[in-house]
C-alpha cells in the first residue's frame, strides 16, 4: 500500500500521528513525517488517518 500526503496541504496538525502512529510521526521540528510504503496490514489505521485529516491531504494507492 502506497501512502501519499500532499505536502502542500499538509499543516502538521498531527492528527494522523494519533490514528496511525506507526506510519505517520512528527519529526524533532513539528513536521510531518511518513512511511510511503506502508504494510498492508495497517491499512485500517492509514484508512482513519486519512479520514481524520483535517485539511484531507493524506490519500492511499494500491
Amino acid at each position: 500500500m502506497k501512502v501519499v500526503v500532499d505536502m502542500n496541504k499538509c499543516q502538521d496538525h498531527g492528527q494522523c500521528v494519533f490514528a496511525a502512529p506507526d506510519v505517520f510521526s512528527l519529526d524533532d521540528d513539528g513536521r510531518l513525517a511518513y512511511v510511503p510504503d506502508a504494510d498492508e496490514a495497517l491499512r485500517a489505521e492509514v484508512e482513519e488517518a486519512a479520514d481524520v485529516c483535517p485539511l484531507q491531504a493524506i490519500r492511499i494507492e494500491g
